[in-house]
């Protein structure tokens, strides 16, 4: 089932990376210190499965899930594989709705409603994304994922301390040496350092200040230098080489998102898969429009003219609903105007190749360094 990939994982000189990276695939049981990014919207448990199958660790993202979803999944997920995985939440803090910034909000996508035709009257508002809870805990009592991830800070201690008594490791993004801290000091087994290049959400949460976010390869390297636990480079890492590059820079491993985003097993939609093709993936921007929190996407028609970053936008993730009908309305007519194309900086990785073949070319970075 691990495809043989034993063989890539020869003895590493560099004896720091080394005990890091041996650290890295003990603690979560697997042969290829990789991880598949959660990415919401574009895959559900087939590419974590294919991809933990392989040998690494694939990741499924729940932060868009309902329980019933959620529970489903899960159970698909144990049944494509006996291997460990990793499940993915947001810790963010549900915002009190501001009416008058909602008001503000839909006055500026007023334009937009007219020309498609949609009655702002008739947008209902309401999170399409929930942070981590008890409730959620109860249902992923059952599953003892081998890894627990957050993104946006962490959960209160006590659910922490639950994830940790079913033997879970927990692991968090940071997206600066400060944040790397927090997190050590709570307890996290690894750190994901996050650079800007990454696609999708920034996992910013101890600022909101967009000029703190820096790229992988000088993130990688302070956080390695700042914290006793291991450090897994996320962010550009589209290859074999970028792999490489990450380990000689004291990354314990990589986690590799956007590459994946064009494999079977994932369900990136026609239009998204159509623009990561092109030449448009190489012009990305940091944009709050579609969520209210700053995420790595291809730019568009809405991101030009509003601007990628927006003083009003309702704060994550009440933003989203105000974009949701204008989104449905474009995609109908084959038109991403609306859509949220999250793809980091560095496309040029995606293949239209199964996962586990990406994961073994990915893997051969380990041995290259």
């Amino acid at each position: 089932m691990l495809d043989g990939i034993a063989y890539l994982m020869r003895p590493i000189t560099d004896h720091h990376t080394d005990h890091h990276m041996s650290a890295l695939q003990t603690l979560f049981g697997i042969n290829i210190p990789l991880i598949q990014a959660p990415m919401a919207g574009v895959q559900l448990h087939g590419l974590a499965a294919a991809v933990s199958n392989a040998g690494a660790l694939g990741s499924l993202p729940c932060a868009m899930l309902a329980p019933a979803a959620l529970q489903e999944e899960l159970t698909k997920l144990r049944a494509a594989t006996d291997q460990p995985y990793n499940v993915n939440f947001f810790a963010h803090t549900n915002p009190e709705p501001d009416a008058a910034r909602e008001q503000a909000w839909r006055q500026a996508l007023g334009p937009y409603y007219e020309e498609f035709g949609i009655d702002p009257a008739s947008i209902g508002a309401g999170p399409g994304r929930q942070p981590f809870s008890a409730q959620v805990a109860d249902l992923l009592e059952e599953f003892k994922p081998k890894v627990v991830s957050f993104h946006f800070g962490l959960p209160a201690p006590e659910l922490m301390q639950r994830v940790r008594a079913w033997g879970s490791r927990i692991i968090a993004s940071a997206t600066t040496v400060e944040e790397g801290k927090w997190l050590a000091e709570r307890g996290v087994d690894a750190v994901i350092a996050q650079g800007v290049e990454a696609g999708g959400h920034r996992g910013i949460f101890l600022s909101d200040d967009l000029t703190t976010q820096i790229g992988t390869f000088s993130l990688v390297p302070q956080l390695a230098r700042a914290l006793k636990v291991p450090v897994i480079a996320a962010g550009g890492i589209a290859d074999a080489n970028g792999v490489a590059a990450a380990m000689a820079l004291g990354a314990a491993g990589v986690q590799v998102g956007t590459a994946y985003m064009l494999c079977p097993e994932a369900i990136t939609s026609a239009l998204h898969r159509t623009a990561l093709k092109s030449d448009r993936a190489r012009h990305t921007a940091l944009t709050n429009l579609f969520t209210g929190r700053p995420a790595r996407g291809i730019v568009n028609r809405v991101m030009r003219e509003l601007g990628p970053i927006s003083a009003l936008a309702p704060a994550f993730p009440l933003a989203t609903s105000g974009i949701a009908p204008l989104r449905a309305k474009a995609e109908a007519a084959g038109i991403d105007d609306f859509t949220s194309m999250w793809s980091g900086q560095n496309a040029d990785g995606c293949k239209e190749i199964p996962a586990a073949e990406l994961t073994r070319e990915l893997a051969a970075g380990f041995a290259a360094h």
